[in-house]
């Protein structure tokens, strides 16, 4: 069987109010709608669902075609944030300062928001949607 080519992850008319809703943990809910929060005031831009479990925030041009420029998954284990490629070599003193969390490729890994600095986290989220406009070079 041949996978059709081009981007999986797309923007859908899923409404992220209702997505958030369907979220079972509590704690994990409330932690998914405040870094909604946090995304949109950091970006300037609205949330919007791409495929069944991302919220994305703006979008760019990639190698592979359109992308959000930033987002997030409220998984059962973790919140998964969706940065630059790379971003954690490149902010490895900031990433130092966030608290507890694990990284991997593009994505940023958090058990719990209380735990970590929101204006750390912020300044990651900046940094990322900067480099993905490309108005920030590493």
């Amino acid at each position: 069987m041949t996978r059709a080519k081009g981007p999986v992850t797309v923007p859908v008319d899923t409404n992220v109010d209702d997505f958030l809703a369907t979220v079972p943990d509590a704690r994990r809910r409330a932690d998914a709608q405040r870094l909604r929060v946090v995304l949109a005031e950091v970006s300037g831009e609205p949330p919007v669902m791409w495929g069944p479990n991302i919220v994305g925030f703006g979008s760019h041009r990639g190698p592979t075609g359109d992308f959000f420029l930033v987002g997030f998954s409220p998984r059962k284990q973790n919140l998964v944030l969706y940065l630059a490629g790379g971003y954690a070599e490149r902010h490895a003193e900031t990433l130092a300062r966030l608290g507890p969390h694990r990284t991997a490729k593009a994505c940023l890994y958090l058990t719990r928001l209380d735990a970590v600095d929101e204006g750390v986290l912020r300044e990651l989220v900046d940094a990322s949607v900067r480099e993905r406009r490309g108005t920030d070079r590493a």
